[in-house]
């Protein structure tokens, strides 16, 4: 990482030029190309998508989206002769507009049911000639011109359906500027500078433009939902104003302690841009895990987020440093840069473990309470997460619908208006597609529609006759609940597990139970059904990557508590303020509902990541404290106090930018900001202030075991950079062995007896122009071991497109990789783990020999 940081450092113009050019070379195809984005999904294998497959095999112009024209009246009738006119030739128009396949008016023998008893309140129904989203906006938003035209003041017209509320939600406006505007605020007041303000936004802007190009240039060749740029841009730029953060600080410690700029950013590169890498990878694992559903849109959400946060890593560890170059030392404010400059000439560059010390003197009153409190401290902070997680017990998947928009929009009228005017049930019909393979299906047909009508729940019934060609009789069921209500879920199951088979005993007819309201059941089923299997996948993966770097196995389980404790609080805020409805209405999200149903593991998956990123920057101080005392309760407060005040200002900045996107006007991604804005909260404000601490003071020196079987065969890998040599000062370090009460670093111990940690290993020889390197062969294993990882999800995905012959040679290069590196691996990670063992051990005459006090790499 030093040799890389050094590169764009003393390159930083062809550095910058370089990542223009690339936004240009992503921009121009960009441009010409645009995107083709499409929410089209389908789930194979479940009843509701056999029910569209079906009618959309056999019945193509009845298998298009079906929207609802609404018309009421204040006063007489729908029936009157004026309104007749008037609604009659607002259809005729519509009819005649583009992707219209059809119009069903509510006059006519056929339209009676489509009057409401007080006469007063009609709808017609518009037929489009493909799915809600194949359907050009601009046609859907004529629709809806052209029908809204008829209004007077005493007739209202509004829409509803899939199409309309897509149509709507293309125009919500964009907040990110919110968030930046927010997070702007907060680094000048951390840093004190406009330049040390303006640089992570200029990296995490420069990064996320980047990224959100490539998903547009993405969705060309792979099928991305709307959704997919907003929750990537969400996650983009908080991790990577995040990011950045950490090493601009890290690099403006560096000025402070007398470091010149370029060893400064070396020295922060290799730190806590280590640090970066490696919680950007975590994140991006642990949004690759979506990849493990198999289903279609949430694949495409966590490809394309995780490109977002790709993106985040490469600018922070490659534009950064180069921008540093260009800035120098004018991060610094005009004091901070006056005091390095007059210090006195002969004083040299104090150590950097002692301004660290220094640092925690200054601000380490928290951490010495939460040593000193530890018990109370982790009880109040798991009192507090367990108050915010009680609502997630009552959590609800489903999938909204215009019931849930916002109060006066066109699609929440025409809701409202239908509920009141045929009851509720009326705004999600199911659909049973019923398929006659002989004429004496007939009989069983006329079964299977009067148990329908008699089942417990349904409103009405009405079937058309069997097509001749195709045999497909398709029966539209009015429930009598709402569509998000439990009686109407309850009402599918019934139909499907007793009275559709019941029906079909005996005969060749073939029914299945479709419609949007079944289809939004069925998503919400396999995902829950599949949670587990997918909070199994992430959870191990985050394990296995702590527990390769922190060399511990407490440590990557109290991780996983915390990431699981982190998700039931955010779902429980979620759940009070979405499906209870604590506040939806006043901000604008529409009233109570259901949680979207993949909420749960894209979040999980986001907040994985995310809790992964903080653990990474409390505890890899805190290993490294340990690496050099042995002392665990040194280790902890020295982390917590020179960690905490930055993991706080991050959270901030992460906060201010989910909470933004609240307010973009869309409810889904509403849910995500909320959701993500909580998560953050308490990560940061509870648990790694508080209970991780708490925790790992109650531990003791457990947090740092790792069995000896473990200890041969993980490979080595260090985040926290090359470790400085500066010793703890010698008065500090006996201080600490002493008994009696004293106060040292960030904390005040009382009472603790003479305690003489084991000698901390000896450090491998150290030259000022080089750093120690990992043996050649690990690296080409892991690069081999990481490609042939990308195979096996190339095979993953396209096992389920059939394209076969690609698939098969992706089955076979991957079975011969994986072979390959199961009897190679374990050899070269034995053997680096062995060389490292011998220059750890080797004599240490070479490191007293040149002691070059002002040292940068010491």
């Amino acid at each position: 990482m030093s040799a890389l940081a050094r590169w764009c450092f003393r390159h930083r113009l062809l550095v910058v030029g370089l990542w223009a050019a690339l936004l240009v070379a992503l921009a121009v195809p960009y441009a010409t190309l645009g995107t083709s984005y499409s929410d089209a999904f389908s789930l194979p294998g479940l009843e509701s998508s056999k029910a569209q497959a079906r009618l959309q095999a056999s019945e193509p112009r009845q298998a298009g989206d079906t929207d609802q024209i609404v018309v009421h009246v204040s006063d007489g009738s729908i029936q009157d002769a004026a309104v007749r006119r008037k609604v009659t030739s607002m259809l005729d128009r519509v009819a005649a507009l583009p992707s219209v396949a059809s119009v069903t008016s509510m006059y006519g023998p056929a339209g009676v049911p489509r009057i409401s008893e007080d006469g007063r309140t009609a709808y017609a129904t518009v037929t489009f000639d493909a799915q809600a989203e194949r359907i050009p906006a601009a046609d859907v938003t004529r629709v809806i011109d052209t029908a809204r035209a008829a209004r007077d003041a005493d007739l209202r017209v509004e829409l509803g359906g899939q199409a309309v509320s897509l149509a709507a939600e293309g125009k919500t406006q964009s907040t990110e500027a919110i968030g930046l505007a927010a997070a702007g605020i907060i680094l000048f007041v951390a840093f004190g500078s406009l330049l040390g303000m303006l640089l992570p936004l200029l990296v995490a802007i420069a990064a996320l433009g980047a990224g959100l190009i490539a998903i547009g240039l993405t969705s060309h060749v792979m099928t991305l939902g709307s959704d997919a740029p907003t929750v990537a841009a969400l996650i983009g730029l908080g991790v990577g104003i995040d990011y950045a953060l950490f090493i601009v600080t890290r690099y403006r410690t560096g000025l402070q302690t007398g470091l010149a700029p370029e060893q400064a950013a070396v020295r922060a590169l290799d730190t806590s841009g280590r640090a970066v890498v490696f919680a950007g990878l975590t994140v991006v694992t642990a949004l690759l895990g979506l990849l493990v559903l198999r289903v279609g849109p949430l694949s495409a959400m966590g490809i394309s987020a995780a490109t977002a946060v790709l993106f985040t890593v490469i600018a922070a560890v490659t534009l950064l440093p180069a921008l540093l170059g260009l800035f120098g030392d004018r991060l610094l404010n005009r004091r901070q840069r006056r005091a390095v400059t007059t210090r006195a000439p002969g004083t040299g560059h104090p150590p950097l473990n002692t301004q660290r010390h220094a640092m925690a003197r200054s601000r380490g009153g928290w951490a010495e309470q939460v040593e000193r409190h530890r018990t109370l401290f982790a009880l109040a902070a798991l009192l507090v997460v367990t108050v915010l997680s009680l609502p997630a017990l009552s959590l609800r998947l489903g999938t909204l619908d215009a019931g849930n928009d916002p109060k006066g929009t066109t699609t929440r009228t025409a809701y409202d208006l239908l509920a009141q005017g045929f009851g509720p049930g009326s705004n999600g019909p199911l659909v049973l597609v019923a398929h006659l393979s002989a004429p004496s299906d007939v009989s069983a047909l006329d079964r299977l529609i009067s148990a329908v009508r008699s089942a417990p729940g349904v409103a009405s019934a009405t079937a058309g006759p069997p097509a001749a060609k195709s045999g497909l009789s398709v029966i539209d069921v009015v429930p009598t609940g709402a569509p998000q209500d439990e009686a109407t879920s309850a009402l599918i199951t019934h139909l499907r597990k007793d009275v559709v088979p019941a029906a079909e005993r005996g005969s060749g007819l073939t029914v299945y139970v479709g419609g949007t309201t079944a289809a939004s059941g069925d998503l919400a089923d396999l995902l829950a059904g599949k949670l587990p299997m997918f909070l199994g996948v992430i959870v191990a993966l985050g394990c296995l990557l702590l527990m390769v770097a922190f060399r511990s196995v407490l440590v990557p389980l109290t991780a996983a508590v915390m990431n699981l404790l982190a998700s039931a609080a955010s779902f429980g805020v979620v759940v009070a303020m979405f499906q209870w409805g604590w506040g939806s209405e006043l901000l604008g999200l529409g009233k109570a509902g259901p949680v979207e149903a993949e909420l749960p593991v894209i979040m999980l998956a986001i907040l994985f990541g995310l809790s992964m990123d903080y653990q990474v920057f409390l505890v890899s101080r805190m290993h490294e404290e340990w690496e050099h005392t042995r002392d665990n309760r040194r280790a902890i407060r020295i982390g917590q106090a020179e960690t905490g005040r930055l993991i706080n200002a991050a959270a901030l900045i992460m906060i201010c930018v989910f909470t933004a996107f609240v307010f973009g006007g869309e409810r889904v991604i509403a849910e995500y900001g909320v959701g993500l804005a909580a998560a953050v909260a308490i990560d940061a404000f509870v648990l790694r202030t508080v209970l991780v601490p708490s925790l790992m003071h109650l531990l003791g020196r457990a947090n740092w075991w790792l069995p000896a079987w473990l200890e041969r065969i993980l490979p080595r890998v260090s985040i926290e950079g090359t470790p400085s040599r500066e010793p703890v000062p010698a008065g500090a370090a006996r201080a600490e062995r002493t008994a009696g009460p004293h106060r040292t670093g960030a904390a005040t111990t009382t009472r603790r007896p003479a305690v003489v940690p084991p000698p901390a290993r000896p450090e491998p020889p150290l030259r000022q122009d080089s750093t120690p390197r990992a043996p050649k062969s690990v690296a080409v294993a892991y690069l081999w071991w990481f490609f042939l990882g990308l195979f096996g999800m190339h095979h993953f995905y396209l096992g389920r497109t059939g394209r076969g012959l690609l698939h098969l040679c992706s089955l076979g290069i991957c079975g011969l990789g994986w072979l390959a590196d199961a009897l190679t691996l374990p050899h070269h990670v034995r053997s680096a783990n062995a060389r490292i063992a011998l220059q750890s051990i080797a004599p240490q005459a070479d490191t007293t020999a040149d002691p070059a006090p002002n040292d940068s790499f010491r």
